[in-house]
């Protein structure tokens, strides 16, 4: 099958949507599917505004509409709710293509935090942008339930995998070399340092030993100058990653809006335990949507999450890891996949559309 995935998210970008999808079209390939990545990497971009580190496509939809009738392929995809999604959108809408789209990132939280745009804004532009999906892919049951609620349709369970070989298991945590010996427990944050994430929320926790944060993002200068006794370590290589999951005692986790928390797979599968709160991405991903919490502690006050969290013995966190495939993830989403030349009903243009068509794509 040849499928086309479009992503405003994408390599050199380095976040979980990004994770996942490279993971995806990985395993797509391995499948034995032809896979074609329309990505910002193609386009003249510009950096996001207020979003350091995220460039967006320019004007993309004559080139992306090009390559779209270049490809002809048998299924699209459309990841994110970019410019690069919008145009997607714009293209199939306009030739009758049904396509599928994934809902893996809270926007509207981040537009209500970073610019207090409210939620509802944002949510009916987003539920707006999925409208004509044949299906729309979402990570976890809690955030399928929260669309429902907001008048989201033909909503279809995806969740991701994590890669046990790279994220391997240590019995210990270990040192690691870049930072040399340090005072324990050791509590860990991966991640952007974006407003979203909740960041300070663990930074200001009274947990003893030591805390490391790895990411970049908007908020990074003002946080390492508010918190200078926090180990920074910037961005790492996947090697390096896994090597410093292996370090901590505790993987913190703080964030509210978190639709899935792939880091934290990443975390527990190398032994590390998780200390998260009570949201939808750890609620699925440590089995507490079941009743009973795996590979960590989850607790509304992060800091009992942390004290429970630190009686987890690192083989069980590993063990909930290998819960998570990405062979069983790949083929959930084949199965979601639709064909393009599926009888697709008219979408009627709206203002919103309009003022989308002229200013964004």
């Amino acid at each position: 099958m040849k499928i086309v995935v479009v992503t405003d998210a994408w390599q050199p970008q380095v976040n979980g949507v990004v994770t996942t999808l490279v993971e995806l079209v990985q395993g797509l390939q391995d499948s034995g599917h032809e896979v074609t990545v329309i990505h910002p990497g193609l386009f003249k971009t510009r950096p996001c505004p207020g979003y350091a580190g995220i460039d967006l496509a320019m004007r993309p939809y004559r080139k992306l509409a090009a390559l779209m009738d270049a490809y002809q392929p048998d299924a699209v995809h459309l990841a994110t709710e970019g410019p690069l999604g919008w145009a997607a959108r714009r293209f199939c809408v306009r030739h009758k293509w049904a396509f599928t789209t994934a809902f893996h990132t809270k926007f509207p939280e981040i537009l209500h935090a970073a610019l207090k745009v409210p939620l509802h804004w944002g949510y009916a532009l987003f539920r707006h942008f999925h409208r004509p999906s044949s299906g729309v892919m979402v990570p976890t049951r809690g955030v399928l339930r929260m669309l429902e609620g907001r008048g989201f349709r033909n909503l279809r369970p995806w969740t991701h995998g994590v890669d046990t070989k790279l994220f391997a298991f240590t019995p210990e945590a270990r040192i690691y070399p870049p930072l040399g010996p340090q005072l324990r427990p050791v509590s860990l944050f991966v991640g952007r340092v974006s407003y979203e994430k909740g960041i300070e929320h663990f930074l200001k926790a009274d947990m003893p030993g030591t805390k490391i944060v790895c990411g970049v993002g908007p908020l990074l200068d003002s946080l390492q100058e508010k918190y200078p006794h926090t180990k920074w370590v910037g961005l790492l290589g996947r090697a390096d990653l896994a090597r410093l999951y292996s370090s901590a005692d505790i993987f913190v986790f703080p964030s509210q809006n978190e639709t899935f928390g792939l880091v934290m797979l990443e975390a527990m599968a190398c032994g590390t335990p998780v200390a998260a709160l009570p949201v939808d991405g750890p609620l699925e991903v440590m089995g507490a949507d079941k009743g009973n919490v795996q590979g960590g502690a989850l607790d509304a006050d992060l800091l009992q999450a942390w004290q429970a969290a630190r009686k987890v013995p690192r083989h069980e966190a590993r063990l909930r890891a290998l819960h998570f495939s990405w062979e069983e993830a790949t083929q959930s989403f084949i199965s979601h996949l639709v064909p393009v030349h599926l009888l697709q009903q008219d979408i009627k243009p709206t203002w919103l559309s309009s003022i989308i068509h002229k200013y964004v794509i």
